[in-house]
């Protein structure tokens, strides 16, 4: 489950789409939910082997009331996606939300995607924390981990004050502390680290 970058800073772009009903969905209308947004067509075979594993994801994230998977494809029409759809999952198509984006303008035009599957996951502030290329098993354990770490980010418990740590964690960093002026960011994992631009980003597979 390694990201091919994961972000610290980096808000992710605002963009409204329609569902497979025609309503407006408005990405930042999920603010204050870490977001897992999948992007995909029909013409892509990963895409279709994964499908499965992002419904069961689905169903999981719909007990939950601060996380949300959200699908765009980038097909023609509601008609294509719910055919495609249905014959790749059945029935269990009608538990995920999907936007559609015919022109690409935002898959490619705001995401900077090329090829296909590509997952964003996305924090409640609206930040990028991690893309992943390519098919996953989204149904894994390992998964729901990830989503957690995004959603309920542990807190740093270390405050310094004129370059001296103070806190429960302070005797844990000793000699270690950070310079004066260094700010520590308590919303993200320690692991992660900066993102490129989103145009220099690597493509993928073929579709």
């Amino acid at each position: 489950m390694t990201p091919a970058y994961a972000a610290l800073d980096r808000v992710a772009p605002d963009f409204e789409l329609k569902d497979l009903n025609g309503t407006p969905v408005r990405f930042s209308s999920f603010r204050g939910k870490t977001v897992v947004l999948n992007f995909w067509t029909k013409t892509c075979r990963p895409c279709l082997e994964e499908m499965p594993s992002v419904v069961e994801l689905g169903k999981l994230l719909a007990q939950r009331k601060d996380v949300v998977l959200v699908t765009v494809s980038t097909d023609e029409t509601a008609k294509e996606i719910r055919d495609t759809l249905t014959a790749v999952v059945g029935k269990d198509a009608a538990s995920l939300t999907v936007l559609v984006d015919p022109e690409s303008d935002v898959v490619r035009g705001k995401f900077g995607t090329k090829l296909f599957p590509e997952t964003w996951v996305v924090d409640p502030h609206g930040v990028i924390r991690a893309r992943f290329d390519g098919a996953r098993d989204w149904s894994s354990s390992m998964v729901l981990e990830l989503v957690d770490s995004v959603a309920r980010p542990i807190a740093c418990p270390v405050e310094f004050e004129e370059g001296r740590p103070h806190g429960p964690g302070a005797l844990v960093i000793g000699r270690g502390a950070p310079p004066v002026g260094m700010v520590l960011d308590e919303a993200a994992p320690a692991t992660q680290h900066a993102v490129p631009d989103v145009e220099g980003s690597p493509e993928r597979g073929a579709v």
